[in-house]
C-alpha cells in the first residue's frame, strides 16, 4: 500500500455514487473502494446519508476500512446517528474532505436495512 505523491498530478476524475444501504448493523454496504496498487488517492468531497423511509428513524454509520472492499478492520467516521424521516445528514463536505489511500474503503450501515440512501462524490487523483 502506497500513499501516492499528488504534487505532479496528471489526471483528476470526478465520481458520484448513490446506493440504498441494504445492510443493517453490524454489516455494511460498500460506498467507495480504492484498490491496492491503484496508484491513486481519492479525495472524498461529500458523503450524505438520507432517510428514504416514510415511517422510521434509522441510525446510520459511515465506516473507514483498513483494506479495500470492506476488508480489514473499521473505524467510525460517524456512528449511530439518527436520521429523522425526510431528513439528510452531511457526513463529509468539501469544506472538510477526507483522503482515501490505496487499499482502503468506506462503507455505510443502518439500523434498518433499506431505510437509508448514501451518496458520495470524490476525485480520483493520479
Amino acid at each position: 500500500m502506497a500513499n501516492p505523491n499528488i504534487v505532479n498530478v496528471t489526471d483528476i476524475r470526478g465520481n458520484t455514487a448513490s446506493y440504498v444501504v441494504t445492510s443493517s448493523t453490524p454489516f455494511a454496504t460498500a460506498l467507495i473502494s480504492n484498490p491496492a496498487n491503484s496508484s491513486k488517492i481519492f479525495k472524498i468531497n461529500t458523503i450524505i446519508l438520507s432517510n428514504r423511509s416514510g415511517s422510521i428513524n434509522p441510525a446510520g454509520a459511515v465506516l473507514l476500512y483498513s483494506q479495500n472492499n470492506l476488508g480489514g478492520t473499521n473505524t467510525e467516521i460517524v456512528s449511530n446517528v439518527t436520521i429523522p424521516i425526510g431528513a439528510s445528514l452531511v457526513v463529509i463536505s468539501k469544506e472538510a474532505p477526507l483522503y482515501l489511500l490505496e487499499d482502503r474503503s468506506i462503507g455505510v450501515s443502518s439500523s434498518s436495512a433499506n431505510a437509508l440512501t448514501a451518496t458520495a462524490s470524490w476525485e480520483e487523483i493520479s
